[in-house]
């Protein structure tokens, strides 16, 4: 979409409570009629993964989602979906999105990896609290998360969670068993704010705040698109969780980037730290 002069974000009442407590809730970033494309498209792509036998499409589940449920728990995934299909490839750059994440990272947004989630009826997965830094550490920790909602995200489907305000602590030190979180003694997901959100919601937050989310107890799917964004002069340290996908510039310039054909300010930064990305 070429929107010329016409300009999507948050309000200054909202860019000041993510200031404040590291998330926001955007509402209705997207029609319901185009959340229910987004599920279908969602839904087909993994039923086409799992007929493929894909791995790591249908898993368990991390091994920390143990410490907060003992019972039957199942997640479907993807990276990088916007090779999959074209509607992910036009949602991840909708000026809906994109607008608001420079509200809250400044003009420039950068690409870091995408991934969808499929939390099954009744068994879908949990994750204890934890930040995402562990994962991707940036020199200047401009990192966001968008999670946007294809349908209903109510408790009982076990919607986001988070610690307001937590951002503000900086990095702190994960267990590392079954995936990077939190001593579920200290941050137990039960007592974190839950984000409950409708299909077409957004939910922006921070990658220092700590954050988690509950078992899909309901009868539906929780069905969510992961798109996680930097200003391109945020430098990673180190150099990690590369993908294909990553670099691409969803709003505005990368003003790192040489004046040479392709070279993108990460390509770039990983000659320079004697690695590559993943193409």
């Amino acid at each position: 979409m070429i929107t010329g002069e016409k300009r999507f974000g948050f309000r200054p009442d909202e860019i000041q409570f993510y200031r404040e407590n590291g998330y926001v809730l955007a509402e209705g970033v997207f029609s319901p009629e185009e959340a229910a494309y987004l599920r279908e498209e969602t839904h087909a792509l993994s039923q086409r993964l799992v007929e493929a036998n894909a791995p790591g499409v249908v898993f368990g589940g991390w091994g920390s989602a143990a410490k907060v449920t003992d019972l039957p728990r199942e997640l479907l995934h993807c990276h990088n979906v916007q090779y999959q299909s074209a509607a992910f490839a036009r949602v991840i750059v909708d000026p809906r999105l994109t607008d608001r994440a420079a509200d809250l990272i400044g003009p420039n947004v950068q690409l870091h990896h995408t991934k969808m989630f499929i939390k099954p009826p009744e068994k879908g997965a949990p994750f204890p609290m934890h930040q995402d830094v562990p994962y991707f550490p940036h020199e200047k920790h401009s990192m966001i998360a968008a999670i946007l909602h294809f349908d209903d995200a109510p408790l009982e489907k076990g919607c986001v969670r988070v610690v307001p305000g937590s951002h503000r602590l900086g990095p702190q030190e994960h267990l590392t068993e079954g995936g990077f979180h939190l001593p579920v003694e200290r941050f137990p997901v039960s007592e974190a704010t839950p984000c409950p959100a409708k299909a077409g919601d957004v939910l922006f937050f921070s990658y220092l705040t700590i954050h988690g989310s509950g078992v899909n107890t309901s009868g539906e799917a929780r069905t969510t698109l992961l798109v996680q964004m930097r200003d391109p002069t945020d430098r990673p340290v180190p150099l990690t969780h590369t993908s294909r996908g990553q670099g691409m510039i969803l709003r505005g310039i990368d003003p790192d980037a040489d004046a040479g054909p392709g070279v993108d300010s990460l390509s770039r930064y990983a000659k320079e730290q004697g690695g590559q990305t993943a193409r």
